[in-house]
Parts: structure tokens; sequence; C-alpha cells
């Protein structure tokens, strides 16, 4: 969700300068990621449009690099997108797993502007998100798609805080509304340490409301080590990004995202996690830079997350 400078910086998926470039890029790295056999859970790819880009260029890139799913989100949602949106996920046979909304307005993601910007937390943005979000429930049921997930915010630790009450009420009217619809409400864990967003969603207390469990954020947030939170989160986790990133090296910036095995987020011990739990959703790869790199990298972590899986569940 965030870049290695702090702030939003989401990009078309694998977008590139042509066709010509994609197809260059795809092709030795899909070479190195192709897989044979069952898989025991599917793989995923978050896909990310811009303003004005295509849609069906997108997921038909995502279906190019031999993703079953994708999580999927859009830099301005507007009810056009449906459309489509449904027919790209028809067409390229690609299953959407959750819809991704953090807007409207300016997200900063640092420690200083973070907890100004980012989720429902912040009083000024609060009503406009609800709003997307609700937007993006309606969305996700006329296409199938499961569950909608975003970053609640810079939660209070102390759950007496006055923020904490006005959170809670926020997700909870998020939550029956998604509800309504058949669908689950995915909290993506980083601003806020394991422990905080395990009590919120119980003080919500709808039960649709679960986690999407971002490994990176939380090490890039300085909020813990994963394998913990995994203890903390794990019957909750109902969607992931399998991304890798550094702590914090500075009071003011989030930890740098890197390629996933360059980082400090512990897979194998992970994916035991997320097999002792049962869990059975997609494993969503999200790499935050722009071109060619990567693409090369996300094929690269797709190769590598498919071998972990098999040996996992073996």
């Amino acid at each position: 969700m965030f870049n290695k400078l702090g702030s939003f910086n989401r990009r078309t998926f694998m977008q590139v300068a042509g066709g010509a470039c994609i197809a260059n890029a795809i092709r030795p790295a899909l070479a190195e990621s192709t897989s044979t056999g069952h898989l025991p859970l599917r793989m995923g790819v978050v896909v990310w449009v811009e303003e004005g880009k295509s849609i069906d260029d997108a997921v038909r890139d995502a279906h190019a690099m031999g993703f079953q799913t994708c999580q999927i989100g859009f830099e301005r949602l507007t009810p056009a997108v449906l459309k489509p949106l449904k027919a790209a996920l028809e067409k390229y046979e690609i299953k959407g797993t959750a819809f991704s909304e953090h807007g409207p307005g300016e997200r900063v993601f640092d420690f200083y502007r973070g907890p100004k910007t980012i989720g429902i937390v912040p009083r000024p943005l609060r009503e406009a998100r609800i709003n997307n979000l609700k937007m993006a429930a309606d969305m996700a049921a006329a296409c199938g798609i499961p569950h909608i997930h975003t970053h609640c915010g810079f939660t209070p630790e102390d759950p007496n805080h006055p923020l904490y009450p006005e959170t809670v009420a926020a997700m909870k009217k998020i939550a029956i509304y998604c509800k309504d619809r058949g669908i689950s409400f995915l909290c993506e864990t980083g601003e806020e340490t394991p422990i905080t967003l395990r009590r919120m969603i119980e003080d919500v207390g709808t039960g649709n409301v679960f986690v999407n469990f971002d490994p990176a954020n939380i090490v890039m947030c300085g909020k813990g080590n994963p394998v913990d939170a995994m203890e903390v989160l794990g019957p909750l986790v109902r969607g992931t990004h399998a991304k890798d990133g550094f702590l914090p090296t500075s009071t003011r910036q989030f930890g740098e995202e890197v390629a996933i095995g360059k980082g400090k987020v512990d897979f194998p011990t992970i994916f035991k996690q997320l097999r002792q739990a049962n869990y059975q959703g997609p494993i969503t790869i999200e790499r935050e830079i722009d071109g060619p790199e990567r693409i090369k990298d996300i094929l690269q972590s797709k190769a590598y997350l498919e071998d972990l899986l098999r040996k996992t569940y073996q």
C-alpha cells in the first residue's frame, strides 16, 4: 500500500511503455516462474488501476503473468468502473478476491502525516471514505468478489482515546453495510499494533470483519514481528499480501519495501502458521515499484512462493 518513501504510489499493474516492453519483460521471468501441479492455495496479485487507464489491460496483464486471482482497486472509484471490471474478470477468468478502496483524498504513508491522512481514523476524511467503502461493497457484490478491504489507519492503542470508539463505530457502519450484501470487510495490517486490530474487530462485533495480513507493513511501520502478529491474528486472516520490507530507520518515514526474500519477513514460518490456522484464501503478491523490474520481482516471487506452498503443505 505504500512505497519506500512513505507516500502514496500505486500504479496500474505492469504499466510499462507499450506491449512489446511488457512481452519482453515477461518472457524470461515467466520461464523461471512456470509451475506444474496443483497448488494448495491460489496465487494472486494486487491490481491497481490509475484514473483513465484501461481496466481490461490491467486484468489481462495479471492473466498473462499466470495468476488465478487478484485484489483490485482504483485510484478514483466511480460507478463507471463496474461494467468494464466485471467484463474483464469474466473475459480473462480471473477471480477477484477483494475490492480494495482507500479514498477519497490524499494518503501519505509516514509517521507524521499518516495519522492525519490514512484510513477512517481522521475525522475530516471519515464520512467520505465510509461512503466510498460502501460503493466498493456494492461493486464487490455485483462482481462476485467476497471482500472489500482498506487500511483503517493509525487506530489508537489506548481504547479510552476518543478516536478509538469513533473508529469502531465507523467500521461498524461499513461492516453492517457489507453484511447486508453478503460480503466481508478486511482490515489491512500496518499502522496499528496487532492486538489493537484484534480488539477493534472484536469491538465491532458484526462477525464479518477480518484481516488482510500484510507482513511487510507490520515490519515497515515498526509495529512488531509478523510471526508474532500471526499468533494474535491468525484465526482472523482471510486475505494476504505477500510482500517484504525492512524496519524503519527514520523516526519520520516508514521502512523500505523490497522484493520478497530481501527483507525481514520470515515467509516459511508464516506459511506454516497460515496452514495451522486453516487459511484457505489466496496468496496475493504486492510489489510497489514501477516498470519491468517490478514484473521480474513479481514473477520470481511467484515461483518462490509456489515452491514454498508445496513444501509447507506436502
